[in-house]
């Protein structure tokens, strides 16, 4: 339907132009109390709502509050974090499995479930960072919600639940609650954007939700219906459990485990739920050739036989981690939620081609596929064309169909070809025709896919429809003398379908979560299977919820007094069904025996089985061993200079034992004596110690007494911490012939010093060896030593630094040579950097002359991604560079890496590090000090760059303005988009001409104006001499466009008038007007009448009659009355 909106008139750079919007309430007042924060404007109101068998009390903005039945069992599959305190960082996180809610499982006062409401007013113009809602009672579990509504260090709406209470809490306190967050969409309440999940809270996660809940631009866009006059209502719908979801064992309970989520792959474990509860499809399966040396990550067959033999005798929940592999994806991909039909044809498909010229080739067809004829018949003349095609799923639709058989009804519906839609027959010309789909043949496994996902092509988004949906447990397909069949169908075959299985989506467009109900056996037990949990379910009450549409909830203010009833959108329904039919039942659900399972398999997985058990006697036993690590002179060697910069040694990277904690100390050198090859009498060790400053030093040696204890007494002396390692330096003396020699004796005032040798000209740091010094002796005393180890002459004059720490800053200082090694304030385990001095001139030529530049230089490389702009999850290249880089070093690497000559053709986007996405704004030329600064983002430090390669310098494009212009190409009529480039100091008539030469105009004399378009309105008409520099097209649309004839003489009393499209909405007692389309400018004349108006309007818009007679027109007395005010507003 087309209606139009006469708005008021505008002129050239007037932008009053303010729509009529309905007067409408969300909720009839509730208030007992209004009081107002003088520094928000936000008003808050105090309720109290009493339920039946809970009360609950709330202070909050507008806050009501509305008693629910228990909720499905979901999980919305978006990023999921804790929230405590402001989140720095937040990473990704998938909430657990939900807790279900049955009549088997769960008391009958489990959950307790409440749905409520958050009203906040004035909600753009606050400038609280935070907002807290007021506190929910749910029996003795109190709640808030707690929003950033600038986003919680992100672009993004944040929202979380919070427990109210828990700095009150008794110590160790749990609380298990399944909820669901929303933002209500004011306008459209089935754009409402919903999410849900489940957590366990304690006192370190006393909050959870949603970091990245909705896009800030999308909630502050008033075309969007999320703010109606500045007011958001914010919903949660919350169920608390008593029980324990944890200790549920899906095994033990169903018979049946379930699989695991990586992330939001919820819809993919519903998918292989149903197919493997398809025996015949799982037999097909097993019996694919797969080869013993295969790996299930990198072949399909492999990896789905390998995930039903798990499901099958598995005693816990499966992963699908090898499975996801074989399909190529990555993690990134786990955290995607794809489509369950493509993700099924594509599945389908890959068997098929596997299955080739194998025992079970055409398995899959034989299941699944099916025939329709498309046919277009001549009503006039003797002529039909028809093609038969395959299929192995159905689409049905939902919108306007109350059940499967409405949709049926509609997919063979028959379309009449007449008019200016008539037929091209062959020798026939235009005819008249009919023209429709009918079924050869249904499939034994037949797939319903219901399109509960539209695009919405008014208002260019995808919508997703929660109406009503009806579906039998038998579908008859012959009904009504085989309606759907056509003519060739085979009229024996008996299409009585049962329901096996049906898909649920929960949530929006913009995120949810699937599950499934299955009927395993087809009997009359069904099961939910939601991820890892398996629970058996009550189909009847299940069916009902499936169904979705709206439920109505009864909301008190009073007890007794003004009793209101609101529907809520059921946000939980049916999305595919699986019907087997009854004649091919006992073929389908076959018998599945370890048999039919390859023997490489059975042994494959029994040796996977043997090593977990293997992994979880070791998990279980380890508290009886201990981790000992053994670092000595050969490893510093090895690593300092090439892997270890800072400190001594990388850990992680030298030898390690695992021996008994009772395992005498003594006993325990010969093994290293075995391994080292060090006979023990010439061993001595010292434990490490982790100083103040985050450094890992030797610290002091083991005592004869201490040697004598065992293994776990000894890392006890070190570290307190539970089933920690126990580090060792193995200090060996090597003679002439590098044999071990006797261990010199250490006495009370001798100091362990480790030496490193840095050479500035190459920028070289290695590892020369370690000395006793005395701590009354000085450098100056071991100068000749250290030259020596260095390799230099005996009177080489070298400087010498002490090594202090390198976290979070560095921190290397010059020795004095001349003071004592103990007023130096040197002990055991400190390193002592030297390096030859160097001239002055010297010096200045080296980037890092000494051993402080070094440890600088080294502290901030950092290697950088460096991805395309246009493709921003591609690396192009990596380097390596220095965070304190300046903006010129970096370009200048870049552009030799592209090789671009002029480095200031390169122009560099930083990257949101929560988003992992490039910042809206590039980095002007020379706007920051260093890389640094390019990387940083609040308080997280990025390793990504993305790039553009410019056709003229940056500096020079700074001084140029460019603006993206939209205009109607005259051709195609199809809307172009220009960039168009110009100095700032540029008009709109300059602009006008850059458009005139870029695009197809009606006549080389067209003449042009340029309009501002925001949310389907025209906002202003700007003057030609206007500077371009104050244009904002960031979130404006520039539209250029040639100017009526008729425009260019109007009379005194004519006006221009602004046209735009609109339809009126009620939804929920409330009306709403929804702009869509492209609006326009249209010239009224005096004495003009109303029907003229539309015939001009009808002729503008290339709207049918038929069509056009649809359109709602203001009375015209109304118009008369408007239209004097147009006449006004031009004069003055």
């Amino acid at each position: 339907m087309i209606k139009i909106l006469i708005n008021l008139p505008i002129h050239q750079g007037n932008s009053q132009n303010t729509p009529f919007f309905f007067p409408y309430h969300l909720f009839p007042p509730l208030a007992e109390h209004v009081c107002t924060n003088p520094k928000n404007s936000i008003k808050f109101t105090q309720i109290k709502v009493k339920f039946e068998h809970t009360d609950f009390t709330l202070s909050s903005p507008h806050m009501t509050v509305m008693a629910s039945p228990p909720p499905n069992e979901q999980e919305d599959e978006d990023m999921l974090v804790p929230r405590s305190g402001l989140v720095e960082g937040p990473q990704p996180r998938e909430a657990s499995e939900a807790a279900d809610s049955t009549a088997d499982n769960q008391p009958a006062e489990d959950p307790r479930t409440a749905k409520f409401s958050w009203k906040i007013e004035d909600f753009s113009r606050s400038s609280m960072k935070k907002l807290y809602s007021g506190v929910f009672d749910l029996g003795e579990y109190k709640w808030r919600i707690l929003i950033f509504p600038k986003g919680n260090n992100a672009e993004f709406l944040s929202m979380y639940l919070d427990v109210a209470d828990s700095a009150s809490l008794p110590y160790g306190w749990t609380r298990y609650a399944h909820f669901s967050l929303t933002v209500v969409n004011q306008v459209h309440s089935k754009y409402s954007v919903r999410k849900e999940t489940q957590h366990q809270f304690n006192a370190r996660e006393n909050d959870w939700g949603f970091t990245s809940f909705m896009p800030l631009g999308e909630l502050y866009d008033p075309s969007r219906g999320y703010l109606v006059n500045d007011t958001c209502v914010i919903e949660a719908e919350v169920a608390v459990y008593k029980a324990d979801p944890w200790s549920y064992d899906s095994k033990k309970e169903t018979g049946f485990v379930g699989l695991k989520n990586q992330g939001a792959t919820c819809y993919m474990n519903s998918l292989l739920q149903t197919l493997y509860h398809i025996p015949y499809f799982r037999k097909a399966v097993y019996h694919m050739p797969t080869n013993v040396n295969d790996m299930p990550s990198a072949s399909i067959s492999l990896a789905l036989q390998s995930l039903f033999y798990k499901l099958q005798y598995s005693g816990n929940s499966v992963a699908t981690k090898e499975l996801t592999k074989s399909f190529g994806w990555d993690t990134y991909d786990a955290f995607l939620q794809h489509d369950v039909q493509e993700l099924n044809r594509v599945l389908c498909e890959k068997l098929e081609e596997k299955m080739k010229r194998t025992v079970v080739e055409g398995a899959i067809q034989q299941l699944f596929e099916g025939h329709h004829m498309n046919y277009i018949e001549c009503i006039n003349v003797d002529y039909k064309s028809s093609r038969k095609e395959s299929f192995y799923d159905l689409q049905l639709d939902v919108k306007g169909c109350h059940d499967v058989y409405a949709s049926f009804d509609q997919y063979v519906a028959v379309e009449h070809l007449d008019g200016d839609n008539k037929y091209q027959a062959e020798q026939h010309g235009l005819q008249d025709a009919k023209k429709g789909v009918l079924f050869i043949d249904f499939p034994p496994v037949l797939q319903l896919h219901l399109k509960r996902f539209e695009y919405d092509y008014v208002r260019d988004i995808m919508i997703k429809i929660n109406d009503r949906y009806e579906f039998p447990l038998q579908l008859d397909l012959d009904r009504e003398n085989g309606k759907y069949l056509s003519p060739d169908a085979d009229r024996t075959v008996r299409n009585l379908y049962t329901l096996h299985s049906v898909l649920v989506h929960s949530g929006g467009v913009h995120g949810g979560h699937y599950y499934a109900f299955i009927r395993p056996t087809l009997s009359s037990e069904w099961y939910k299977f939601d991820d890892e949990r398996v629970t058996k379910e009550d189909m009847k009450m299940a069916l009902e919820e499936l169904y979705g549409g709206e439920e109505e909830h009864l909301m008190q203010a009073n007890p007794g007094i003004n009793n209101t009833h609101f529907k809520f959108t059921k946000h939980s329904n049916a999305y595919m069904l699986v019907y087997i039919r009854e004649s091919d039942k006992d073929k389908i659900m076959c018998q599945v025996e370890e048999k039919d399972i390859a023997e490489h398999l059975r042994e494959r997985l029994k040796r996977e089985q043997e090593e977990k058990e293997q992994k979880k006697k070791e998990k279980a036993e380890a508290h009886l061993y201990s981790i000992v690590k053994v670092a000595c002179d050969e490893d510093f060697n090895w690593q300092i200079g090439k892997h270890v910069f800072f400190d001594l040694v990388d850990h992680d990277k030298v030898r390690s034992f695992r021996v008994q904690k009772l395992m005498p100390f003594n006993i325990f050198k010969e093994e290293v004596a075995k391994e080292f090859g060090i006979p023990v009498q010439f061993q001595r060790f010292w434990l490490w110690a982790k100083r103040q400053n985050h450094t890992y030093r030797p610290s002091r040696p083991l005592t004869h007494f201490e040697e004598a204890q065992t293994v776990g007494h000894v890392r006890d002396l070190c570290n307190k911490v539970q089933n920690a390692e126990l580090k060792l330096f193995l200090e060996v003396e090597l003679g002439p012939d590098l044999r071990p020699i006797t261990l010199p004796d250490r006495v009370k005032d001798d100091i362990l010093l480790f030496f490193k040798l840095y050479d500035p000209e190459k920028e070289e740091l290695r590892y020369v060896g370690r000395l006793f010094v005395k701590d009354v002796g000085k450098p100056i005393d071991i100068l000749t030593k250290l030259n020596e180890m260095a390799g230099y002459a005996p009177d080489e004059d070298i400087e010498i630094y002490e090594e202090i720490k390198f976290d979070p800053s560095v921190m290397c200082e010059h020795i004095n040579k001349t003071s004592t090694f103990k007023s130096s304030q040197l002990e055991d385990g400190d390193i002592v950097c030297f390096q030859k001095s160097l001239p002055a001139e010297v010096s200045q030529r080296l980037r890092c002359p000494n051993v402080p530049s070094f440890f600088e230089y080294r502290h901030n490389l950092q290697v950088i991604h460096f991805r395309p702009l246009d493709k921003p999850k591609e690396d192009a290249f990596c380097l390596q560079l220095s965070k304190l880089d300046t903006y010129d070093e970096v370009v200048e690497r870049a552009a030799q890496q592209l090789g671009v000559d002029d480095p200031s053709k390169i122009r560099l986007t930083s990257n949101n590090s929560y988003s992992q996405q490039p910042k809206p704004h590039p980095i002007k030329y020379r706007g920051v000090d260093n890389l640094l600064d390019m990387l940083l983002h609040y308080n997280q430090t990025s390793d990504i760059l993305y790039y553009e390669v410019l056709d003229m310098p940056l500096p020079e494009l700074q001084g140029l303005r460019t603006l993206k212009v939209a205009f109607r190409n005259a051709t195609n009529n199809e809307m172009d988009i220009h960039n168009i480039r110009l100095p700032k100091e540029s008009t709109v008539s300059d602009v006008l001409d850059d458009v005139r030469m870029k695009a197809k105009l009606s006549h080389p004399e067209a003449e042009l104006r340029l309009l501002e378009v925001f949310t389907h309105r025209i906002y202003k008409i700007f003057s030609s001499s206007e500077k371009i520099e104050s244009i904002n097209d960031n979130y404006w649309t520039l539209r250029a466009e040639e100017i009526p004839e008729e425009e260019k003489n109007l009379g005194p009393h004519d006006c221009l008038i602004h046209v735009y499209h609109f339809m009126n909405e009620e939804n929920q007692n409330q009306m709403k007007i929804q702009n869509f389309g492209d609006p326009f400018l249209l010239a009224i004349h005096e004495d003009e009448t109303l029907a003229h108006i539309k015939t001009r309007l009808q002729k503008r818009l290339l709207v049918p009659d038929e069509e056009f007679s649809k359109v709602v027109c203001l009375r015209p007395d109304f118009v008369s009355y408007f239209m004097s005010l147009l006449i006004l507003y031009c004069l003055w």
